[in-house]
């Protein structure tokens, strides 16, 4: 019924009779693991709508923690935080950030449509543009400094330290600033690295970046500029992909092609390999097609846009391309229709309850584009051998109300000096740190 009324009132704006996407058929649990469900497609002209509110937490309240873990507010009154990277003193740095100008955006009653339903879901705030240093210096899991540590910049969000070289991704280019251990600011204008695929329409603007072991190369996580290339193929050069890039020269190459919005990295200790998570395609139904994360191989295609999950081909596209379908790579695990699987952390030495110790922990924004709703959540996902090992387990939930409202958004996810899990929300403007139930002091 809701879904209905939505769809009636979209289709009385446009003012013509027309058809609306259809709910989900199947659970979200079915759109994860190795193997997930993968349905017909299911178009429309106007695809499945049924985005939240955002509203922001009230006072005292909070997400709700696992079992065995206890969350608080790390830091509050941010704006827009999405990206988080701790230094090896302690101090996180947050990319207080949003898209950039993007003149080139599509026009029409669909993207007006898109425009609004954004701004009632928390996404369409100016973009700060800063990132700021939060410093926990008595060990209370509460920052009580902060600072503007680095300002101007053009929508940042990732971040990676080699050395004495702070490296920031902008939308367009990959800076170098100077660091010094335990400074508050940075005054230096840095120098650019390389220049990153930016344009006019820019959809997936997010850049995230990092760094080798060795501090040799950073990798680049650069978006598409479309939903399945619809602007054309010549508008994603160098896009919907992972670059390497050397520190030293500033050289490039892609490292890994066809991943439709590469967001989150992170390194699995085990094999050594580098893992994505990987935001699919809209506007194939509430089903279809499941967010991922996978291991990168160097040279790997992973099939975006002319196909998702290996050889399943996305008809949309056109002209068709057999020959880079026959070669696509499929995902290793899948992470649910729709969730909006942004936040990317290797457990690491975590604090957290043994269950939790040995995994890939997900921050999940949430979906607009199914019903009922996907995502909204944090996750953790057990590996073993290098590999995902079973189901995922709920860490931070409880960030959406069944009315709709959402109190925050999970984003980026990092492990702290200590071993908590740091959660940036962007609407809530939060960053919630978990831990194990007893004190970690």
């Amino acid at each position: 019924m809701l879904h209905s009324i939505r769809c009636t009132s979209i289709v009385a704006a446009a003012g013509s009779l027309i058809a609306c996407g259809a709910p989900a058929l199947l659970p979200v649990s079915a759109g994860i693991g190795p193997n997930p469900a993968l349905p017909p497609p299911s178009t429309s002209l106007i695809p499945v709508i049924n985005v939240v509110t955002a509203k922001g937490w009230p006072a005292g309240a909070a997400p709700v923690a696992a079992e065995g873990t206890t969350v608080v507010a790390f830091a509050r009154g941010l704006n827009h935080p999405r990206w988080l990277h701790v230094l090896p003193n302690g101090d996180v740095l947050v990319a207080e950030t949003n898209a950039p100008a993007r003149p080139g955006a599509p026009k029409g009653i669909k993207a007006w449509f898109r425009k609004q339903f954004q701004k009632k879901a928390g996404g369409a705030v100016p973009s700060p543009n800063r990132i700021t240093l939060l410093r926990d210096a008595d060990g209370d899991g509460i920052a009580e400094t902060r600072s503007d540590f680095l300002a101007g910049l053009n929508a940042p969000f990732g971040m990676a330290l080699i050395g004495n070289s702070l490296f920031v991704a902008n939308s367009d280019a990959v800076l170098r600033f100077p660091y010094v251990p335990g400074q508050m600011r940075v005054a230096d204008r840095g120098v650019r690295l390389i220049a990153l695929p930016a344009g006019a329409i820019n959809q997936h603007w997010t850049r995230n970046v990092i760094a080798a072991a060795d501090g040799a190369r950073l990798y680049v996580a650069v978006g598409s500029a479309s939903n399945v290339a619809e602007h054309g193929i010549e508008e994603e050069e160098g896009r919907a992909a992972i670059w390497e890039v050397n520190v030293a020269t500033g050289t490039q190459r892609i490292f890994a092609s066809g991943l439709r919005n590469p967001v989150g990295m992170a390194w699995e200790p085990e094999t050594g390999a580098l893992w994505t998570s990987v935001n699919e395609r809209d506007e194939l139904g509430s089903d279809l097609v499941p967010d991922y994360m996978t291991s990168v191989r160097d040279g790997g295609f992973y099939g975006w846009p002319y196909s998702y999950f290996g050889q399943h081909v996305d008809a949309r596209v056109k002209p068709p391309r057999p020959d880079l379908v026959a070669k696509a790579i499929k995902p290793d695990y899948a992470l649910g229709p729709h969730t909006a699987s942004l936040g990317l952390a290797w457990s690491g030495s975590t604090s957290l309850p043994a269950q939790l110790r040995r995994g890939m922990f997900v921050g999940q924004h949430g979906s607009w584009n199914r019903e009922p709703r996907s995502g909204y959540k944090v996750i953790f996902v057990p590996f073993a051998n290098g590999m995902p090992s079973g189901d995922p387990v709920g860490v931070l939930t409880g960030f959406v109300r069944r009315n709709g409202d959402a109190m925050g958004r999970p984003v980026g996810v990092a492990l702290d000096k200590r071993g908590a899990l740091l959660v940036a929300d962007d609407v809530g403007n939060v960053i919630w740190r978990v831990t194990g139930s007893a004190p970690d002091r």
